[in-house]
């Protein structure tokens, strides 16, 4: 039933934002309640101003009345001096963190001030003001090995290199490096491991290709492990490359495996053949010079005899012709001098026995003879065995 104010809903006059138009037609703006006596739909501008009330608080400012015109609330997101602050230390800090480095002892640093060399950063704290200046640090000290050929018969067939006299062989190596210049590794090489793989590679063929394969095999290891480190170290520096080749290793120089039995048979052969060889040369040279030892002894002797003989007669036409140049001198006085020198050289040596004609057949005319000669013999034995 209506009120005493007119209207249904109990809204009075204009006080409510405006009456009846006086034909029945409910107040509040031309708009009519919900039926059932509900609650009320909130207006959109009331919406919009409770929506703009939770903005301001989320970003810091004071929220406004519910329903209000928004005048108890701020005026716009407020940001405080303590929230700038702690913004820019909050950036400092990160700026920081991405502009000071730590380099260890085995490693370098290239410095790159926009993309180009700048500096070398050594051990210890760095600083490279970011974004302006970065930095790449390289490990230089360490020592890194690459193995070519490694794994017999592989499919790859790194290991299978041809001779200068048409054989293969099987080489195995490896190739220790490390860093000299991190600066030229960075802008020259792309691929540093792929590079000094194929290099060593190209340089052992190389090598290989001007070697006979028996060399290889035997004497000429080491010779070719320091030439291939010297040809290698060649190439990357012409590359420019800043690595440092540090030792070539040659693990194994074999056939191939498929025909390694049948080569180390020829091998065998050979050997043999180059013992029984070196049997023959010093059997050889040794009846050569027993037989040039006997020919110079030949020699030696007939050229003695030969002097001999011919010094002997000379001497002997030398005294004939004395005696001869005596004998006509003093024709008896030599010839009985050729006579007691002919009866002592013929009785000299024989055993006597003296006998006195005046004696007679009883033995008394037997003289005593007393052989000094053989005394003297008898005495020089003596002396000789005691000695």
């Amino acid at each position: 039933m209506a009120g005493p104010s007119g209207g249904p809903w109990g809204g009075g006059g204009n006080s409510g934002g405006g009456g009846g138009d006086g034909r029945g037609n409910p107040g509040n703006g031309g708009r009519r309640p919900p039926e059932g006596g509900g609650p009320q739909i909130p207006e959109i501008d009331d919406l919009m101003k409770r929506g703009q009330d939770q903005l301001r608080v989320l970003m810091g400012g004071r929220g406004g009345n519910n329903g209000g015109d928004g005048s108890g609330g701020g005026g716009g997101p407020a940001f405080g001096r303590g929230s700038i602050l702690i913004g820019v230390g909050i950036a400092a800090v990160l700026w920081a963190a991405a502009s000071f480095y730590t380099v260890k002892p085995e490693e370098r640093s290239v410095e790159l001030f926009l993309g180009t060399y700048y500096a070398i950063g050594n051990p210890g704290l760095n600083f490279a003001p970011w974004p302006v200046v970065t930095a790449e640090v390289v490990n230089v000290s360490s020592e890194r090995t690459e193995n070519i050929g490694s794994g017999r018969g592989s499919a790859g067939g790194d290991g299978l290199m041809l001779t200068t006299d048409a054989n293969v062989v099987d080489i195995d190596f490896q190739v220790v490096w490390n860093i000299n210049d991190p600066a030229k590794l960075i802008f020259n090489i792309r691929d540093p491991q792929l590079t000094v793989q194929a290099v060593s590679e190209a340089v052992m063929r190389e090598i290989i290709a001007a070697s006979n394969l028996s060399p290889i095999l035997n004497r000429d290891r080491g010779i070719i492990a320091d030439t291939a480190r010297e040809n290698i170290q060649g190439t990357l520096d012409e590359y420019e490359s800043g690595i440092s080749i540090i030792r070539v290793n040659l693990d194994t120089a074999d056939p191939p495996r498929e025909v390694i039995d049948a080569f180390r048979e020829v091998q065998a052969a050979e050997q043999e053949r180059d013992r029984l060889q070196r049997q023959a040369d010093a059997y050889a040279n040794r009846v050569l010079a027993e037989s040039r030892g006997e020919a110079a002894q030949v020699l030696e002797v007939a050229e003695g005899y030969r002097a001999r003989v011919v010094n002997e007669a000379i001497g002997e036409a030398s005294r004939f012709i004395a005696v001869a140049q005596e004998f006509n001198e003093a024709p008896e006085v030599t010839q009985r001098r050729l006579y007691l020198e002919t009866i002592e050289r013929t009785l000299g040596e024989m055993d006597k026995i003296l006998l006195d004609e005046a004696g007679g057949a009883s033995g008394e005319g037997v003289l005593p003879y007393l052989p000094l000669n053989e005394l003297q013999r008898s005495s020089r034995a003596v002396s000789g065995g005691t000695n």
